[in-house]
């Protein structure tokens, strides 16, 4: 389904629904692009919008998602899972009908399951996008064009999605830099639970278990760069975790579960005293690391994922 040598479309005005980092960056890489006129930008803050308009990030502050959307013909949903439903509903009513409708929501079912609800005959403006892309800090003080520039991003069309703007989705996020894949709505919520949604957890429940030791604070203060390294994740956005976690809960339990009879093997080793088999454990995991790194498009450059 995901066509062949995407050309990039142009557009006369973006709706950006949500001036933050992700948001804000792909208004920027559109605009260095040339791919875009005009670039209209509502966010629930007031200086927010200000702060986009001041940065140039937008070209227009409006005052509701419905002021936005009007008359654009590309609409950007960039806010928080918990907050698409709201978002689609209040576009639904002056969405074009010809407009490209696309999120970067981290969790899809949930998200096509809002857009499902809200849109009505709108739904087969929406192509679900994730952008496998982020910063540790965020705002739009800290958009750049850059940040989709050789990162994965993930379309998972709907039924409905007609071919003509499964091209133009990916052809947007390709001239933008991006390596565009497709998936079903379903596989990406498993896939990202696995390699996303579960090491954020962990490095939660990492940094929660150590500083809940009475001489928690004096260990941090030996940490070095081991974990620094896997603790960095453990400084996202709550309120952005708490919402992708809740999402995709089914998904993150399951993996819980593998999670748990992995750790089992290692704390029945260490019980036993068996160092073979706590090296084979050790090294199935080293190699497979080590494999992955050389893949292409694995470069492991940081990232913060959302």
């Amino acid at each position: 389904m995901t066509p062949e040598r995407p050309t990039a479309p142009h557009f006369k005005r973006l709706a950006l629904i949500g001036c933050g980092l992700m948001g804000g960056s792909f208004a920027l890489a559109l605009r260095q692009a040339g791919l875009v006129q005009q670039i209209a930008g509502f966010s629930a803050s007031e200086k927010t919008r200000q702060r986009a308009l001041q940065l140039g990030v937008i070209d227009q502050a409006c005052n509701s998602v419905a002021e936005a959307v009007q008359d654009a013909d590309l609409v950007l949903l960039a806010v928080p899972v918990g907050a698409m439903h709201s978002s689609f509903a209040a576009m639904r009513d002056v969405l074009q009908p010809n407009a490209l409708l696309m999120d970067v929501g981290s969790t899809k079912c949930d998200v096509i399951a809002a857009a499902q609800a809200a849109l009505g005959e709108r739904l087969s403006c929406f192509v679900p996008a994730h952008p496998i892309a982020g910063k540790e800090v965020a705002g739009i003080e800290h958009a750049e064009s850059m940040l989709y520039q050789n990162r994965r991003t993930i379309l998972t069309p709907l039924p409905k999605t007609g071919i003509q703007r499964l091209q133009a989705a990916h052809g947007v996020w390709s001239a933008i830099g991006s390596h565009v894949s497709t998936m079903t709505p379903e596989t990406h919520d498993a896939t990202f639970a696995a390699v996303s949604h579960l090491p954020h957890v962990l490095a939660f429940a990492a940094v929660n278990a150590l500083t809940a030791q009475t001489q928690g604070a004096e260990f941090l203060e030996m940490a070095g760069p081991g974990f620094k390294d896997f603790s960095r994740i453990a400084a996202s956005d709550a309120a952005v975790w708490r919402d992708i976690l809740s999402a995709n809960h089914a998904e993150v339990l399951s993996q819980m579960s593998h999670f748990r009879k992995a750790l089992e093997q290692f704390e029945n080793a260490l019980k036993n005293g068996d160092t073979q088999a706590l090296e084979h454990l050790i090294q199935q995991a080293s190699d497979v690391r080590a494999a992955w790194t050389l893949q292409a498009g694995n470069a492991c450059n940081p990232v913060f994922e959302t």
